[in-house]
C-alpha cells in the first residue's frame, strides 16, 4: 500500500488521479487505527456514572478518570513521540500506540481500584490520543498540499466514529449485559462491556500490518535535531501559539461537553446508559461526519482562493456559531439538549479538522510531526487534564453537584469565544505555503 513514486513523471491530471486512488486503501486503514483507539478511550464514558458507583468514586475522582488519566502521559510523551514521528518509522509507532490502547481496555476490565483504573486509562488514553498525530503526519505524505483537507477528513470521521460507537455500542451491550441477556466471565455489566471493546481492538488493529510506510514529501533537512526544530517551530509562533490557543479552546469545550453529558442525562433528565447511548451515539457520529465534511472542505477550498489563510476562516465562523451552542447543558428539555449540542460538536469537529490541515500544509515536513506533538500537549493538558475538572470545581462553587450542566454551559461558552479571538489572529498571521 505504499505510495507509487513513478507519479512523478505523469502528466498533472492523471497525477492527482491516480495519486487519490492509490492512497485510499491506506487512508481507510489510517481511518480504521483512529477508530478504535478512539472508541477505546470514550468507552469510559457512557458507564462513567455506573463505575462511579460501584467503585465508591467521587466526582473529583471521576474527573481525574476521564482528564488526568489521558493528559499525564500524554504531557510527558507527545513530544518526544512528535520528534520520532520526524525522523522514525511512523508505522511502527502507529503499532505500538495500538497495542498500548489495546492493553489498556483489558486493564479497565479487571482494575480492583481507583488507581489501577487510572493506570488503566492512562495506558488506554496515550495510545488514542497519539494515534492521531501519527495517523495525519503519515495521511498527509499520501496526498498533494491541496487536497489534504479532504484526505484528513477520514482520519475526523474516525475519530468521530469512535466516540459515536463507544457511546452507541457500549451503551446497547450494557443494556444487553444488564438484562441478564449475556454473561462475559461473571463480569458486572460494565466491565463486561469494556472487555467487549478490547477483544473487538485486539481484531482492529490487525490491518495495520498490511501498511507500508509513506515516503516522506515536502523535506527540507534531514534528520533535524531537536533543538533546531524547535527553533524553527518558535520561528513560526505569530502563526503558531494563535492557533494552538485556539483549539485549544476548542477542545476544552468539547472534552468537558463530551465528558460530562452522561452524567447531565442521568442527573438532569433521569437517563440511563441504554435510554440515551443510542440517539447520542448517533448524534455524535452525524456530527464527526458533517464537521469533517465542512471542515475538509471550507479547509482546501479556503486555501484555494486565499492561500494559507483561508485555510483558517472556517474555523474563525465555526467558532462564532458555536458560542450560543455552549448552553446546551441548562436546555429545559431532552431535545434541545441534543440539538445544540450537535452544533456545537459540528463546529469543533470542522475547527478540529482546519487546525490539522493548516499544520499539514503550512509547517514543514521535518517539523509537522514535532508541532503535532506539541499540538496534543498543550491541546490535552488543558482540554483533558483541565477541562472537566474545571467543571467540577465550578460546580462546586456554585453549590454542588446539582449545579454541573450551568458549570458546564459557563466553561463552554468562555472557550468558544477564547477560540474565535485566537483563530482570527491566527489566521491572519498564517503564512501561504509551509517555506513561509
Amino acid at each position: 500500500m505504499a505510495t507509487d513514486t513513478s507519479l512523478n513523471s505523469a502528466q498533472p491530471g492523471e497525477t492527482a488521479i491516480k495519486a487519490s486512488t492509490s492512497a485510499v486503501p491506506a487512508l481507510l486503514i489510517l481511518a480504521l487505527a483512529v477508530t478504535c483507539g478512539s472508541a477505546v478511550q470514550s468507552a469510559f464514558s457512557p458507564v462513567q456514572e455506573l463505575t462511579k458507583l460501584d467503585m465508591g468514586m467521587s466526582d473529583l475522582q471521576l474527573s481525574y478518570a476521564q482528564g488526568l488519566a489521558v493528559a499525564l502521559p500524554a504531557v510527558v510523551l507527545s513530544i518526544p513521540l512528535g520528534w520520532l514521528v520526524d525522523h522514525q518509522t511512523r508505522l511502527r509507532l502507529l503499532i505500538a500506540m495500538a497495542s498500548l490502547w489495546t492493553l489498556g481496555a483489558f486493564a479497565t476490565v479487571w482494575a480492583p481500584n481507583f488507581e489501577v483504573m487510572m493506570a488503566a486509562r492512562m495506558a488506554a488514553s496515550l495510545g488514542g490520543t497519539c494515534v492521531l498525530p501519527i495517523a495525519i503526519s503519515m495521511a498527509a505524505d499520501l496526498c498533494r498540499p491541496e487536497v489534504r483537507g479532504r484526505s484528513l477528513l477520514l482520519l475526523t470521521i474516525g475519530k468521530a466514529a469512535g466516540t459515536a460507537l463507544a457511546f452507541a455500542i457500549g451503551g446497547a451491550v450494557y443494556g444487553w449485559l444488564q438484562a441478564g441477556d449475556i454473561s462475559l466471565a461473571g463480569l458486572v455489566a460494565w466491565r463486561g462491556m469494556h472487555l467487549v471493546f478490547a477483544l473487538a481492538s485486539l481484531a482492529l488493529i490487525l490491518p495495520l500490518f498490511l501498511l507500508r510506510e509513506p515516503a516522506r514529501r515536502e523535506v527540507g533537512q534531514k534528520g533535524a535535531a531537536l533543538g533546531p526544530s524547535l527553533a524553527a517551530l518558535w520561528a513560526r509562533r505569530g502563526f503558531l501559539a494563535p492557533l494552538f490557543i485556539g483549539q485549544i479552546s476548542v477542545i476544552m469545550a468539547d472534552n468537558a461537553a463530551l465528558t460530562w453529558s452522561a452524567s447531565v442525562l442521568s442527573r438532569n433528565f433521569d437517563q440511563t446508559p441504554d435510554q440515551f447511548a443510542g440517539w447520542l451515539g448517533g448524534l455524535l457520529l452525524g456530527a464527526g461526519i458533517l464537521g469533517a465534511v465542512i471542515g475538509g472542505l471550507a479547509s482546501d477550498l479556503g486555501h484555494k482562493r486565499w492561500p494559507g489563510k483561508g485555510i483558517l476562516l472556517g474555523a474563525v465562523i465555526c467558532s462564532v456559531i458555536a458560542i450560543p451552542c455552549a448552553l446546551f447543558p441548562v436546555m429545559p428539555t431532552v431535545f434541545g439538549f441534543a440539538a445544540m449540542l450537535a452544533v456545537l460538536l459540528i463546529a469543533g469537529t470542522a475547527t478540529g479538522l482546519m487546525t490539522a490541515t493548516s499544520i499539514a500544509v503550512l509547517v514543514p515536513n521535518e517539523y509537522r510531526g514535532l508541532c503535532l506533538g506539541a499540538f496534543v500537549v498543550v491541546g490535552v493538558l488543558f482540554g483533558f487534564g483541565v477541562a472537566p475538572t474545571v467543571v467540577t470545581l465550578l460546580s462546586q462553587a456554585m453549590g454542588g453537584d446539582g449545579n454541573l450542566g450551568m458549570a458546564l454551559a459557563v466553561i463552554g461558552g468562555v472557550s468558544a469565544v477564547g477560540a474565535a479571538i485566537a483563530f482570527f489572529i491566527s489566521m491572519l498571521a498564517a503564512p501561504k505555503t509551509a517555506a513561509g
